[in-house]
């Protein structure tokens, strides 16, 4: 008897994994919370140059601007420079109106601010940009912020991806709960920007327990006839928790209370630990058999399935621990041991770079549209909702090998015609913008599902693992290539662009998997390949 048949006995899916699972919408909703909240967080409102107070007899604060700061090539007063003499006499109101923008004198050279910078608070009363002006010359340590989260997020991954497998999911689901708490309330009390980005760099750590832990733990208590359930809830959570943010960013503007409402929930998600199941797969391939019974049980009555002891008895359970124990564990090295092997690991890697690099880069940049910021956000997190349905169409009808390659095809595309379009058409730029994020989030869905249908079954949570920390390394550098408009305007929507088609034409690379048997082992993955000879004894090797 296997794992699968317990499951069975006890019930694969009913109340049991119903109320799992909504214990488990608590993470998703936050997840998205913290992840992009730097685009309320590290917001830049209008600033220029702090200048001397207008003197009362000024009827217009605009002249006075004129007289202090240089413009952009757009017109616009620039945010970083202003003269070092005023440009014309302002001693009275009727020589300083009497001169046009046009006519004053344009002889005095520029310096930075000296005196650091006003800022338009109009919008947001305090961000971190504001707080520690990490603006012009500072700029660069506003993006180094959201990277450094990412980072955190990637070796979090790999941290509670080793631990939750040697000491279960359920303790450390905790730990990171309690970490996520501690570390967010740090950055919330933080008095500099060093002790800022390092309690950052920590949640983001601590938050990568959630996208390690939480799905295993659903799948591991559902039959697979129900596994797609947990796919597309943890969809739906998350642009729930999207939505939910830029309803929270409207509300609050001073970003150390934004950040303490979204870290406060990790306090009802440590209360409820109470009520969540470890998994009794894990206790089962540790030899923990008495408390894989009382979970089994537990499991067994809640689903409303009459289940003695004897039909779970330890000599029996023992069996099925000895099988899972029996089972040899993958390891990273496993993906690149056969061709074919080879060949998907290395294909799905650069389109999971691919799919991360472009979708933050439109996630975490929110300007120069003609929606507010907030409008933006939730347009954003709505129109995720028909893609992700619209996705769940496709690869059933059309494959998922051609829905992945027209999503990211779409996604460079449009970077693409944004290229061609003039920034004061804002309209059309914010459109080409929600068309982006649509087709970027339906490459991000399809992904998942694409992925573990390539792998067979005995190495689909490590290639799952390989491919998604590749994208989290899309995911951290995404907010510095937005620094590459320094070098020349366009340069960021064509590193996106061109990010998006490459793995586009690396997804076409790999094999369709509509209708296809999953695969079980090694060899079965190595059938399709023609280099049969080869593989063949490369799969010895690996046995």
């Amino acid at each position: 008897m296997g794992f699968e048949e317990l499951l069975d006995q006890v019930g694969g899916f009913g109340p049991f994994q119903w109320r799992t699972l909504v214990l488990m919408a608590l993470p998703r909703v936050l997840l998205p919370l913290h992840f992009l909240l730097p685009v309320f967080l590290a917001a830049v409102p209008s600033h220029h140059c702090a200048l001397p107070g207008i003197p009362a007899n000024i009827s217009h604060q605009d002249l006075w601007l004129e007289a202090h700061l240089p413009r952009e090539p757009d017109g616009t007063f620039s945010s970083c420079f202003h003269f070092t003499q005023p440009r014309a006499p302002l001693n009275t109101t009727l020589v300083r109106e009497a001169q046009s923008p046009g006519e004053l004198e344009d002889t005095a050279s520029t310096v930075p601010c000296p005196q650091g910078w006003e800022y338009d608070s109009s919008e947001f009363s305090s961000t971190i940009a504001t707080e520690w002006d990490l603006v012009c010359e500072h700029r660069g340590l506003n993006k180094l912020t959201s990277t450094l989260f990412f980072v955190g997020v990637l070796v979090g991954a790999v941290i509670f991806g080793y631990l939750s497998d040697r000491f279960g999911r359920r303790r450390l689901l905790l730990v990171s709960y309690v970490t996520s708490l501690v570390f967010g309330l740090a950055s919330v009390a933080s008095v500099n920007y060093v002790m800022f980005a390092i309690t950052r760099t920590l949640t983001g750590m601590a938050l990568a327990g959630f996208t390690v832990i939480v799905l295993p733990l659903e799948l591991e208590w559902l039959d697979m006839e129900h596994r797609i359930v947990a796919g597309v809830l943890s969809s739906m959570f998350w642009s729930g928790g999207v939505m939910l943010l830029a309803l929270l960013g409207y509300l609050i503007r001073d970003w150390r209370w934004l950040l303490l409402t979204v870290t406060l929930p990790f306090a009802l998600g440590i209360i409820s630990m109470w009520w969540v199941p470890e998994s009794a797969r894990w206790l089962l391939t540790q030899g923990r058999v008495q408390e894989a019974q009382s979970y089994l049980l537990r499991c067994a009555r809640l689903n409303g399935h009459p289940v003695g002891k004897d039909s779970l008895s330890i000599e029996t359970l023992s069996k099925v621990a000895a099988t899972e124990q029996a089972v040899r564990k993958p390891s990273y090295l496993d993906l690149f041991r056969t061709r074919r092997l080879r060949h998907i690991s290395l294909c799905c890697m650069v389109m999971w770079f691919g799919v991360n690099f472009p979708y933050y880069g439109l996630t975490l940049d929110l300007t120069g549209f003609e929606l507010t910021v907030y409008q933006t956000q939730f347009l954003y997190a709505a129109m995720e909702v028909p893609s992700k349905l619209l996705v769940y169409v496709l690869v059933r009808y059309a494959g998922r090998r051609p829905t992945q390659v027209g999503a990211l095809t779409g996604t460079g595309l449009t970077f693409g015609v944004r290229l061609l379009t003039s920034s004061e058409a804002k309209s059309w730029r914010t459109a080409l913008a929600v068309l982006g994020k649509t087709f970027s989030e339906a490459s991000f869905t399809t992904a998942y599902l694409f992925t573990s249908e390539l792998y067979p079954t005995v190495l689909r949570q490590t290639g799952l693992g390989l491919t998604s920390l590749v994208g989290r390394l899309g995911g951290s550098l995404a907010p510095l290539a937005a620094l590459l408009d320094g070098v020349w305007l366009s340069l960021p929507d064509i590193a996106y662009g061109g990010i998006a088609l490459l793995a586009a034409c690396t997804a076409f690379l790999l094999p369709e998997t509509r209708r296809a048997k999953l695969p079980e082992t090694i060899q079965d993955v190595e059938r399709t390949s023609p280099l049969r000879g080869v593989q063949e004894e490369e799969m010895q090797a690996w046995n």
